[in-house]
């Protein structure tokens, strides 16, 4: 019998490399403003609060203000607007797959291991990167960043994955690859496994202190 009858996943960094389209959108965004562009690991560094966070955190750095100066700015809608519409267009162009992960999905599926996405990334795209993967069909649950009035940390996705799919806290496993996972898991009584190749905004994934730091998805099929 697994260990886990419920593996719930974070998205970008975790399941899906979606940083280099990312970058792409908000670079357009930037050029179309007339801004300057910023770079590949600074939005790296800026994934895990979801889309429209980053952008907040990309036009705070490219004028030199404060988020709060963004967040609050008349025009910040009218950007964010140009935003969507360019990553829209991105989404599901330039990610891929992470090693193992499909593998990985498809013989949970098969031991009768409940799997579910539980991410800050707003519904829209959330299910646009998934379908162009082909990883919808693999997942019994999806909680994107905008499915309820919080998201993660806030273990209230979680929470909602366990009670609509059946299954204690304690024989559920979250696997992500920031700190904002780790503390997600912790503030929902769950076991997590953290990656150490995603988006933990520059910093060593081991020093969050999951339950364990895994090399890739694979490992999860050892229990």
């Amino acid at each position: 019998m697994s260990a886990f009858d419920l593996i719930l996943f974070d998205l970008d960094g975790t399941l899906i490399e979606t940083a280099p389209e990312i970058c792409d959108a908000v670079n357009d965004t930037l050029r179309q403003t007339g801004r300057a562009p910023v770079t590949q690991q600074q939005v790296n560094d800026w994934i895990g609060q979801g889309t429209r966070e980053l952008l907040v955190q990309a036009l705070a750095f490219s004028n030199q203000v404060h988020a709060e100066t963004v967040r609050a700015s008349a025009g910040f809608a009218d950007i964010a607007a140009i935003f969507n519409r360019h990553y829209q267009q991105r989404c599901g162009t330039r990610s891929r797959l992470y090693p193992q992960v499909r593998e990985t999905l498809v013989e949970l599926r098969v031991r009768g291991v409940k799997t579910a996405v539980v991410t800050n990334k707003e519904g829209r795209y959330t299910d646009i990167v998934l379908k162009a993967h082909a990883l919808d069909s693999l997942l019994d649950m999806v909680v994107s960043g905008d499915t309820l009035p919080v998201k993660k940390p806030d273990p209230a996705g979680v929470a909602l994955c366990l009670q609509t799919l059946g299954v204690r806290a304690e024989r559920a496993l979250f696997v992500g690859d920031s700190s904002i996972d780790v503390a997600t898991a912790r503030n929902a009584g769950v076991q997590v496994w953290a990656l150490p190749y995603g988006y933990n905004m520059g910093q060593p994934i081991a020093a969050n202190l999951p339950d364990r730091v895994i090399a890739d998805c694979s490992a999860l099929l050892a229990g």
